[in-house]
């Protein structure tokens, strides 16, 4: 079988990250930028699509609710690599277009979709699910569901319809400073009781070290499960004095996340306890830095839906073992957009759990009419 075409189909929805201005507040050491809402907007959403000469075509998204798109001038030189290729040579490939990063200049995972596309086209050829190729741990994994952390009452709400839906586990983006936050913490725990597993992530945040500190033995007198991007990604040394200062495992990086051989540095290094990833870099390489963490006797936790609106991330948490959650976005805002473009069957959890399907491939399911219809170009 070999590679007979590569091509990209663009979409335009509403963007998942709206327009923010940056605004300054508080007076010296208590000086930070936080983020504030500027509307909304739309997006491209990109489709990649790759044809064999068996009539085998691997499809998947570029991106996931982030970096939807492709450079024409990246799917014009992943044409040079790939078309002639061998599709089930995957390491192959990944190695040659990982060699070929170095001289492109051009975004770190960007062949993420392709890779992807690879998986897809192995299922259908043996008629597999992914997650019956790599192995199945699990036939369906918890999700954890993000509240809304607008404020205390909105929060305490929205965790407490999550577990009324059946999830164990709940996360917060609570974009205040650490008195702040803390309070918020316990406002949370006070309404779920001991059972529910609570995860703060400090994306939103600006902690200084020792605000990072402080917020850690607050979570760790609470109970929370993790500490997520406690710090700027790049400040790799007090990551490191923090993970020593702590007994909350703490879960890096995210932003940074794009190359997995640099991502792998974090746990390396001990800047992390917990490694972040999301398999809309490929299937190919998150394998490789879940191996790395299971060596370490670390967890590799997913971000987002990781391709496909939800159905990477569905097979792939049911496929490697140290890994605890599938992280889901309420209202449709990851998943059910899917259904925008033609997607039959996005992945949404059932009483707080997901649970992949059986199809060959990724298993997504089109109406290609729909599609073709709501596609508004192609190259």
């Amino acid at each position: 079988m070999k590679i007979r075409a590569l091509n990209v189909s663009v979409f335009e929805l509403p963007a998942n990250t709206g327009r923010f201005q940056m605004e300054e507040i508080g007076q010296g050491a208590r000086r930070r930028w936080v983020r504030r809402g500027a509307g909304q907007t739309t997006e491209q959403v990109h489709v990649l699509h790759v044809k064999t000469d068996e009539g085998i075509e691997g499809v998947c998204t570029v991106g996931d609710a982030r970096y939807t798109t492709m450079r024409p001038e990246d799917l014009e030189q992943l044409r040079l690599f790939a078309v002639g290729e061998d599709p089930l040579e995957r390491e192959r490939l990944y190695q040659k277009l990982q060699a070929a990063t170095r001289g492109m200049f051009t975004r770190p995972g960007w062949f993420g979709a392709f890779d992807n596309c690879l998986w897809d086209i192995v299922g259908k050829k043996t008629g597999q699910p992914v997650h019956g190729l790599l192995g199945r741990v699990r036939g369906h994994c918890p999700a954890y569901y993000n509240f809304n952390s607008g404020n205390k009452d909105t929060a305490v709400a929205d965790a407490k319809k999550a577990v009324a839906q059946g999830f164990i586990a709940v996360k917060d983006h609570f974009s205040g400073d650490a008195d702040e936050n803390i309070a918020c913490f316990h406002a949370v725990r006070d309404a779920m009781g001991d059972d529910i597993d609570i995860l703060h992530d400090a994306a939103g945040c600006a902690y200084s070290f020792y605000d990072a500190v402080r917020v850690g033995k607050a979570l760790e007198y609470l109970r929370f499960g993790w500490f997520e991007e406690p710090l700027a990604d790049r400040d790799q040394v007090n990551l490191k004095k923090l993970c020593e200062n702590l007994s909350i495992p703490i879960l890096a990086p995210e932003t940074l996340m794009h190359d997995v051989d640099l991502s792998a540095q974090w746990l390396i290094s001990g800047a992390t306890d917990m490694i972040r990833a999301n398999g809309r870099l490929g299937t190919t390489g998150l394998l490789k830095l879940a191996h790395l963490a299971e060596m370490h006797h670390a967890n590799i936790e997913l971000n987002g839906p990781g391709g496909l609106f939800g159905l990477v991330h569905a097979h792939l948490v049911c496929a490697i073992s140290n890994t605890t959650y599938y992280e889901y976005f309420p209202n449709g805002s990851r998943d059910a957009r899917g259904r925008e473009i033609g997607l039959l069957n996005p992945p949404v959890p059932e009483k707080g759990q997901i649970t992949p399907p059986y199809n060959p491939g990724w298993g997504a399911e089109w109406d290609w009419g729909y599609f073709k219809k709501k596609r508004i170009g192609e190259f």
